[in-house]
């Protein structure tokens, strides 16, 4: 079977998986319990989907979503009365005084909200008595499976890169506040993903999602590390101040310029365009962020070896980056200037280790029709350049030189129907340079992302990069993700 046709059959496996999966979560075991007790013999299962669209309960369930904002989706077809019930407690959350027809729904749906609250009160109760986690202590994560394949890669040993493989990245992040304004973060991480794959870090189609630094093999097990570090919290009015031993540049920065992408796929085409100045460096840092109606602006460090007593932060030793950044953020737009000073930072290669600036100008415009159009551009400029080629010669990718990015992103919300996205975006491979016959390589990608049911995903894409000097890189995926 041919790399594409493995692809199309992959999604539609994995749909047919994940919309069981999602049932078997949302089925309530005392539900089916109370109903077996009741001594009625249940001969169908759709004695248990006895809320209607045509019900009264129904449309008032809807008309309450959409008053209060509420979690959970109103399903096309007939709901349970537990699904109904999960609805509306999760409305009940929102809600400071209930109206005639909201107290019409508790009373109908009163002994499935005991049951539910029971549960979740119980599960709270067993979790904060036995000291797992405070009250103000909130868990979650996600889970992406990542099953796909690229053609025209090689290893250096003239070995082809291009058999299909099944990777997985799993985040879980505990939120904690003090005073309700605060913040303390512990994310961990853990990834499967060979970082000399074509999907891994330094792979020719790196995944943003393709964390895991081991170099393959069947006996490798996946570590788990501390992947963020940091407490944040309100200094005055206007200013948020943020430290931390684990803290990365955007979590430190008062705007992401950009709502590309949605769902990101290849690595290269998330820096909002601008790769350098928005490097997402990682590792000891501080910051602080002023924000006042429209203007956010933010001054931050992170040093990467903050950690190692022989490098340190802020040393000539170590890799720090400074990064201070400007925004104008209006109703239907986000315009952003970004400026980092790097002394080698994690974007610096083995051939490119000196010091450079970086500039980048990003920004996005909200349609009212939920398309996002966005758009960036950056410069770097080392301190000290090492060009070795005169006008009529080609220079090489070791030479240290001034480069620029840029990329095009369009994403649409709600595309084709509700819950779903489709993002499609253009950029710059690499940092292009300004050499006599430099082929300027370049790299697209689409997606489409589909809601199986609100914590679960299931996103095919397509790309390709180019090559200076070599085949262009063309590939696809699947993308399972899980949120919980």
């Amino acid at each position: 079977m041919k790399l594409f046709q493995q692809l199309l059959v992959a999604p539609a496996a994995l749909g047919l998986l994940a919309p069981m999966a999602a049932n078997a979560a949302e089925l309530n075991l005392d539900g089916v319990s109370n109903y077996s007790a009741s001594g009625e013999e249940v001969k169908s299962i759709s004695q248990f989907s006895d809320v209607y669209p045509t019900d009264w309960a129904y449309q008032a369930l809807t008309d309450m979503a959409d008053r209060h904002g509420c979690k959970g989706a109103i399903s096309n077809s007939a709901m349970t009365r537990y699904e109904a019930a999960a609805l509306l407690n999760s409305c009940l959350e929102n809600v400071v005084q209930v109206n005639a027809e909201e107290r019409r729904l508790i009373n109908e749906f009163g002994a499935e909200l005991a049951v539910i609250k029971g549960r979740i009160d119980g599960i709270e109760a067993d979790t904060f008595e036995a000291g797992l986690f405070s009250a103000t202590t909130k868990l979650s994560g996600t889970t992406k499976f990542v099953v796909g394949a690229v053609e025209e890669v090689k290893n250096s040993d003239g070995d082809p890169l291009e058999s299909v493989t099944f990777n997985y990245d799993t985040i879980i992040s505990l939120d904690t506040s003090f005073t309700g304004e605060d913040l303390l973060r512990t994310t961990f991480r853990s990834g499967n993903f060979n970082k000399n794959d074509p999907f891994g870090a330094k792979g020719a189609a790196a995944l943003e999602t393709g964390f895991g630094d081991h170099s393959g093999g069947a006996d490798v097990t996946a570590g788990v590390e501390v992947n963020r570090n940091f407490y944040q919290f309100p200094v005055g009015d206007s200013l948020t101040a943020t430290v931390g031993a684990v803290v990365r540049q955007d979590d430190m920065l008062g705007v992401w310029p950009s709502s590309y992408p949605g769902d990101s796929v290849l690595d290269v085409l998330t820096y909002a365009g601008a790769n350098d100045a928005y490097n997402l460096s990682l590792g000891a840092g501080a910051g602080v962020t002023y924000s006042n109606d429209n203007l956010s602006a933010s001054l931050l460090f992170v040093s990467e070896e903050g950690e190692d007593a022989s490098q340190g932060m802020l040393t000539e030793q170590g890799s720090d980056d400074v990064t201070g950044q400007v925004a104008w953020v209006g109703d239907n737009f986000t315009i952003a200037a970004a400026y980092t000073i790097s002394d080698g930072g994690n974007t610096a290669s083995t051939a490119e280790t000196e010091d450079y600036d970086a500039w980048g100008i990003s920004g996005q415009y909200d349609l009212d029709n939920g398309i996002s159009l966005n758009a960036g551009i950056g410069w770097k400029t080392p301190d000290k350049t090492d060009d070795d080629g005169a006008d009529n010669v080609q220079n090489t990718a070791d030479d240290v030189e001034d480069t620029s990015t840029w990329s095009l992103g369009v994403v649409w919300d709600d595309a084709f129907t509700d819950g779903n996205q489709l993002g499609i975006a253009y950029g710059t491979a690499e940092g292009h340079r300004d050499d006599k016959n430099y082929d300027d390589p370049m790299a697209w990608e689409v997606y489409y992302s589909m809601a199986v049911s609100d914590n679960i995903t299931i996103t095919p894409a397509f790309f390709t990069i180019e090559r200076e000097g070599d085949k262009d890189v063309t590939g696809g995926l699947v993308k399972t993700t899980f949120r919980f």
